[in-house]
């Protein structure tokens, strides 16, 4: 169900507003997503997934994880890759604060394995505080550090056998 770029641009230039909106008229930020998802199709995965965003970029993860959920269960991934991901990544990050971190990780953990783009990061990021909030703390510090590794002007190697020998078995 493909949408137009007007409709995209839109929901872009409504995003480039999100701090527009102080927290006493985040009401008002979700009406304008409310608003422009109500345009699209009978069914489109679009919609509940920008209303997720909104309510969870306003404080309410539990009002976001069912959008969430649902979005993908109608084929978000389908419709855009990148927008399926994101919506794993922050569905992850709303289950781990509403208390069902595991079922986070059960989620970000096939994702380790995905097609590589600009999101792997925060899937790690995400997965890490999962782990965390599981007591799983050296796992999560072993994926940000591989994360980080990446990134840094010297030490990538060192850091990446540091991540790695977190959760590898001392031989």
């Amino acid at each position: 169900m493909p949408v137009n770029q007007d409709w995209e641009d839109r929901v872009s230039n409504a995003w480039a507003t999100f701090d527009d909106y102080p927290e006493e008229r985040a009401d008002e930020f979700r009406a304008v997503i409310d608003a422009l998802a109500a345009e699209l199709p009978e069914g489109s995965p679009l919609g509940p997934f920008e209303r997720a965003c909104a309510w969870d970029s306003t404080g309410h993860s539990d009002k976001a994880v069912p959008l969430y959920e649902e979005a993908l269960e109608r084929g978000l991934s389908e419709v855009s890759q990148y927008k399926g991901r994101r919506a794993k990544i922050q569905l992850s990050s709303s289950l781990r604060n509403i208390g069902r971190a595991e079922e986070g990780v059960k989620l970000l953990t096939p994702e380790l394995d995905a097609p590589s783009d600009e999101l792997d990061d925060a899937v790690r990021g995400c997965l890490a505080l999962c782990l965390s909030s599981l007591g799983r703390d050296r796992e999560g510090l072993s994926l940000v550090l591989g994360a980080l590794a990446p990134h840094l002007p010297r030490y990538q190697r060192s850091m990446a056998n540091y991540a790695r020998a977190l959760v590898e078995p001392e031989v």
